[in-house]
């Protein structure tokens, strides 16, 4: 079994930086979060935020380009929060 160990510290906001991360669907937002990254065979060290960004520690499979697994990760929580 290959072994990898690749960490990386994810940050991203919303647009205008404008509180739109509300409290109640926060947890609902990091749930989608951490799914995704699992559907993607990473793995969630921590997650968390504000009101007008997301923090995401992760681990990342060497088979996915960082761009590619970061690009569906906000285009998965920008869906989520456009149709909530």
């Amino acid at each position: 079994m290959p072994y990898w160990k690749l960490f990386y510290h994810f940050v991203w906001a919303t647009k205008r930086r404008e509180p739109l991360i509300l409290p109640e669907f926060e947890a609902d937002l990091y749930s989608i979060v951490a799914t995704k990254v699992i559907d993607m065979g990473g793995i969630v060290h921590a997650i968390g935020g504000m009101e007008e960004h997301v923090h995401l520690a992760t681990s990342v499979p060497p088979k996915l380009a960082v761009a590619t697994f970061i690009g569906e990760v906000k285009g998965n929580s920008s869906h989520f929060v456009n149709h909530t």
